[in-house]
């Protein structure tokens, strides 16, 4: 398995990935293409996982999916492994992740910022 950074040319191959969770990876947008690093096996784009940065404070890991198939080989923990490096060779001082595999997460450190148990959120129209 390679890890690399997207190119703008890897996107309509991270947008299919993507588009094939729509029960968890519920997304109005997309980071751009050169905030994705994707998980390659034979050239071909197995998972991918973006690291968005908001300010020097700040930044999400957002969009990570691995296919099906490629589940359980460790992809996605290497895939969050190179969010968090990029992020710390960034100087970024917090990263956070809205994620329902909460499990995946907290096994790399991740955890409840100030024991807090609830993100609230307000849709707005």
């Amino acid at each position: 398995m390679q890890i690399r950074k997207a190119t703008a040319e890897d996107f309509p191959a991270i947008q299919e990935l993507i588009g094939q969770f729509p029960e968890k990876l519920l997304q109005d947008h997309l980071p751009e293409p050169e905030e994705f690093s994707v998980a390659l096996i034979d050239d071909k784009i197995v998972g991918c996982c973006a690291l968005e940065v908001y300010s020097k404070r700040l930044a999400e890991i957002r969009s990570l999916a691995v296919l099906l198939e490629f589940q359980g080989q460790g992809i996605a923990t290497k895939l969050i492994e190179t969010c968090v490096q990029e992020a710390k060779d960034k100087h970024i001082y917090e990263v956070l992740t809205i994620t329902g595999s909460t499990s995946l997460f907290e096994k790399m450190g991740f955890g409840i910022f100030s024991n807090e148990k609830y993100a609230l959120f307000k849709i707005l129209s």
